[in-house]
């Protein structure tokens, strides 16, 4: 296995038409992506059974919902969503956000 170095600051892709996910690494084990949300962008709550996600904030603000908590999200604050619990994310501010995103294990590794 080979080591796989990333600046996540520097993968973001950003579209007026929905929220963009940039894929940094993925395996059978986990995948490593950076959503882009413009002001106004989201990803509808959602489950997953068998995987926990971790939402970190890279820049910008965003809220956070996990269960029934919402929680604003600043640069360098994180937070988790077990399996099984309804999560999702939502940038209501006025400015871009960056979130790293870090799911395990992968729900559909097709490598």
């Amino acid at each position: 296995m080979t080591a796989s170095f990333h600046s996540p600051l520097g993968a973001t892709s950003f579209s007026d038409d929905k929220m963009q996910k940039v894929n940094l690494y993925e395996s059978a084990q986990m995948f490593c992506d950076v959503y882009c949300l413009l002001p106004g962008q989201s990803q509808k709550p959602h489950t997953h059974d068998e995987n926990d996600k971790v939402y970190h904030v890279l820049e910008g603000v965003c809220e956070v919902e996990i269960g029934d908590e919402t929680q604003k999200l600043e640069a360098n604050e994180l937070a988790v969503a077990p399996a099984g619990v309804v999560h999702g994310i939502r940038n209501k501010s006025g400015s871009p956000a960056s979130v790293l995103v870090i799911m395990a294990p992968h729900p559909n590794f097709n490598g």
